[in-house]
């Protein structure tokens, strides 16, 4: 019988800080689906080498034997679903088995009753009338071996609206009705019916730049399509790429320091979280690739690290408290982590380091501009640690081509948007440049003088 090594990765983390455990099946040798056990558990607990549930698993996620007990179940009852699958020779077997299988799955009903009459499978979701989401599917598969993960995230998340969309509308999504009606009812429904995922509390709408996002890589899929003359060319003047400048927090180096000698004696599972997070704060990088360093990276007091999402290299110089964290906290690996645990964490950790001012955002919604209060530390994420960094070093006066080679801006304008300086920090920066300078007074003859000299 053939094998499914069970994985548990944390980059498949859900908002709770858990992952499911999945078996990936490889259909024709280089493509592969993933079947879901629907056993969840924090991916910290998971062991990779024995591909189990390690035993020191809180009692609140199961107990580690009986989960491993079930994984080992369903592995058989994969096996052998998929080995009488392909003995009907089931086509496409992947979508199918995929599709099909469940932690409860009955396979004496299931070959008994119906699988004779799933010789030639036909799918769930059957194609539209010019198999729009067939040429979606096509498109990201064609974009597989040329993006970043990430990037294909992206590709997903934007099917994912499409769908959503389509059931919303009670109508197919064909190419002849991509005009602009479409392109306003898709938007109004992003902005306002779309139903956010994973939530406790159902929550509707998107952020403006999260729909910007989607128009624009909805764009440049039709776009490929008529390029490949798939369809015929399509006029999108009219879908332009809403946006709205981002608000977000940086911390000073003085509140970073809050966060590097804050007491976790009673708190000690956020220790290595609260050391990652200073790392990334001194280094700029991005929690995709400060978390994803290796010892090998350091090399005379600078790592050098390629760029997960822009595949360039950077070097960046280590300050003191940088290096030590590097060399003795993380001498022998970084600790695995998703992202969606680690901005739990880092909230709590600053929430522990005393940063309870209250900061105000807004955005829009619609005609609407929805304004949010929340305590400084309830606004930190792993993405506040590269806005510290690159704003910091702006204040310190470091030229920004050079903090640019760090961070892996290639634009300006995209730099100058992303560094995030308050209006007191501004006027403070001017005034030290001016006593910088030597012209705090501008006036050589001040106006005093000026007049006793006319009296």
């Amino acid at each position: 019988m053939q094998r499914l090594n069970p994985i548990c990765e944390a980059k498949r983390c859900r908002e709770d800080g858990t992952t499911f455990v999945y078996f990936p099946f490889y259909h024709d040798g280089d493509h592969k689906v993933f079947l879901n056990t629907q056993i969840a558990i924090p991916p910290e607990y998971w062991n990779k080498r024995t591909r189990s549930v390690k035993e020191n698993l809180p009692s609140n996620h199961g107990d580690p034997q009986k989960l491993n007990d079930e994984i080992e179940r369903l592995e058989k009852l994969a096996c052998e679903f998929i080995k009488l699958a392909r003995q009907q020779g089931i086509q496409p077997l992947g979508q199918y088995i995929k599709e099909t299988f469940t932690p409860t799955l009955n396979l004496e009903k299931l070959f008994g009753d119906q699988l004779q009459r799933h010789a030639t499978y036909i799918p769930e979701k059957k194609k539209t009338e010019e198999d729009f989401f067939n040429q979606i599917a096509d498109y990201i598969k064609s974009k597989e071996r040329k993006v970043k993960p990430a990037t294909l995230q992206v590709f997903r998340s934007m099917q994912r609206h499409l769908e959503a969309f389509e059931v919303h509308s009670k109508q197919p999504i064909t190419f002849a009705a991509l005009d602009f009606q479409f392109y306003e009812q898709f938007v109004d429904f992003l902005t306002f019916d779309y139903e956010l995922p994973r939530k406790k509390i159902p929550q509707y709408g998107v952020r403006v730049n999260t729909i910007g996002k989607t128009i624009h890589q909805f764009r440049i899929f039709i776009l490929d399509r008529v390029r490949r003359k798939i369809i015929p060319k399509i006029d999108l003047h009219d879908f332009k790429v809403p946006t709205e400048e981002t608000d977000a927090i940086y911390l000073t180096f003085d509140e970073i320091g809050k966060i590097y000698v804050a007491d976790l004696t009673d708190h000690p599972e956020l220790m290595p979280a609260r050391d990652l997070f200073v790392l990334g704060c001194l280094t700029g990088l991005r929690f995709s690739d400060f978390s994803a360093l290796h010892p090998e990276d350091l090399r005379q007091n600078m790592l050098y690290k390629k760029q997960e999402k822009s595949v360039h290299w950077v070097v960046i110089p280590l300050r003191k408290e940088a290096k030590e964290i590097f060399t003795e906290q993380f001498k022998e690996a970084i600790p695995g982590i998703c992202n969606a645990q680690f901005n739990k964490k880092v909230k709590e950790i600053a929430k522990l380091a005393g940063l309870h001012e209250t900061i105000k955002f807004s955005y829009r919604k619609g005609n609407k501009q929805i304004e949010v209060k929340r305590p400084k530390w309830a606004w930190v994420t792993s993405h506040t640690a590269r806005r510290s960094f690159c704003t910091n070093e702006y204040l310190k006066g470091t030229p920004y081509k050079m903090i640019m080679q760090i961070s892996g801006h290639k634009r300006e304008k995209d730099f100058y948007k992303y560094i995030r300086i308050d209006p007191e920090a501004a006027a403070q920066k001017v005034m030290e440049l001016w006593l910088e300078r030597g012209d705090y007074e501008v006036f050589k003859n001040p106006r005093n003088q000026i007049i006793n000299l006319q009296q």
